[in-house]
């Protein structure tokens, strides 16, 4: 099972339009808005890294005003 965090900036005025779009894409079990330099995170998983992949490259970043994104990916085993 792999574990990521994605850091997402959108346009602005767009953050919550981003956020329930995120909420929508299969393998994300938090997002959240947040105060600083990103806008959104997002906690991801998913059975894969290929599918982790997937998820943050086909579906996240292709969101509709998402600008930026940053993923953290979790170390295994702790």
């Amino acid at each position: 099972m792999s574990i990521a965090f994605v850091l997402v900036n959108a346009e602005i005025g767009g953050e919550e339009e981003v956020l329930q779009e995120i909420k929508k894409v299969e393998g994300v079990e938090e997002a959240h808005t947040v105060y600083g330099v990103y806008d959104i995170i997002a906690k991801i998983r998913a059975e894969t890294m290929d599918k982790l992949k997937e998820i943050v490259t086909w579906h996240i970043r292709r969101i509709n005003k998402v600008r930026s994104t940053l993923t953290m990916i979790v170390i295994e085993g702790t």
